[in-house]
Formats: structure tokens, C-alpha cells, sequence
């Protein structure tokens, strides 16, 4: 009888099919409004808590995306889709052919993972690189914008410091089935704001 689950043997719940849905409804009825309210302002803590992380890990690593998915299979064998990539992006440090980058070209709102193959440096200290994808047949310069050969420092996001293997597969899965996306994200705002303090 534990095993079916809360609720299931309550008179009028709909047994297995309905109940959950039944209770969660009573749940919220039954709450009062002081618990309702702290439950919110606990929702609105955990996403401050999150926002204030984030921004404290652009501030650390000197990146705007200190942590990115990526996205194709473009670096393999070195990176693999879904791979999360942790940045950083001091301006000091000087960019290095053999170096794996983060960066933006214009006309495009999704950033790019890529090795540099070739550096460029003047005697004033202006850098400009190549790059090409590990398990691509030629350089990106077909990927930046047209008339542009070469990056500069300020196209960089970032730098690849260490990795995850197949952790943002959530990531791409959700860009990839947007209901499944808003269904985790309804699910989780309602365990939040349900969740009885024990």
C-alpha cells in the first residue's frame, strides 16, 4: 500500500490517474497565506541566490559566459556535444596558437568553441588569430563576418580551462523540445513553492 503513492487511497482523488494533480491542487487550497508568501519569498531566494552566483563567476573569470555547452561536434575528439566548458578571459594573458577559444563574430548569437591555429602579433601589442575547429576540414574564416580574416581579443568570450564531459546534454535537450523545457521548469517551481519545511 506504500508503494502507490501519497494519496492514492483517498476517497474521491481519482486513484493513481488524477491524484497527483488532486493533491497539489489541495495542497495550494490548504495553504494559508503566511505559508504561501514564505513559500514564494523561498523561490525568490533560491533565484537571486543563482543570479548573484553567476555574476559573481563573471566577475571572478573575467568572462560574460563563464560556463558554456557545446553545441557540435565540431572540436571532437577534444570536446564532444554537451561537454560543459568552464571559461575564463583575463585580458592580460597573452592568446596562444594551440589555445581552445570562446568567441563571437557578428551576425551570429550563438558562440563558438575553436582551437587557434595561427596568432598575429604587431609591435604595438595588437593580437589577431585564426581558428578552425579540431574536426573540421578548413579554417573558420567562412564563419566570421564577411570581409573578416582574422579575430581580434575583444571577439573572445573566453578560454576553455577544464570540462565536463555530457553534462549539458539537459541544455541541448531543452533547446531542443522546448514543452519538455517548461515542463521541468513548472515542476520545479511547484516543488519549490510546495515543499513543507520538515
Amino acid at each position: 500500500a506504500a508503494a502507490l503513492g501519497r494519496g492514492s487511497g483517498r476517497p474521491g482523488s481519482g486513484g493513481i490517474r488524477g491524484g497527483a494533480a488532486m493533491d497539489l491542487f489541495g495542497d495550494l487550497r490548504r495553504m494559508n497565506k503566511r505559508q504561501l508568501y514564505y513559500q514564494v519569498l523561498n523561490f525568490a531566494m533560491i533565484v537571486s541566490s543563482a543570479l548573484m552566483i553567476w555574476k559573481g563567476l563573471i566577475v571572478v573569470t573575467g568572462s560574460e559566459s563563464p560556463i558554456v555547452v557545446v553545441l557540435s561536434g565540431s572540436m571532437e575528439p577534444a570536446f564532444h556535444r554537451g561537454d560543459l566548458l568552464f571559461l575564463t578571459n583575463f585580458h592580460d594573458d597573452p592568446i596562444r596558437a594551440g589555445e581552445i577559444v570562446v568567441f563571437k563574430v557578428e551576425g551570429r548569437d550563438i558562440p563558438i568553441v575553436h582551437r587557434v591555429i595561427k596568432v598575429h602579433e604587431k609591435g604595438n601589442g595588437n593580437i589577431k588569430f585564426l581558428t578552425k575547429g579540431d574536426n573540421n576540414e578548413v579554417d573558420d574564416r567562412g564563419l566570421y563576418k564577411e570581409g573578416q580574416n582574422w579575430l581580434e581579443k575583444k571577439d573572445v568570450v573566453g578560454r576553455a580551462r577544464g570540462f565536463l564531459p555530457y553534462v549539458g546534454m539537459v541544455t541541448i535537450i531543452m533547446n531542443d523540445y522546448p514543452k519538455f523545457k517548461y515542463a521541468l521548469l513548472a515542476v520545479m517551481g511547484a516543488y519549490v513553492l510546495l515543499k513543507r519545511e520538515s
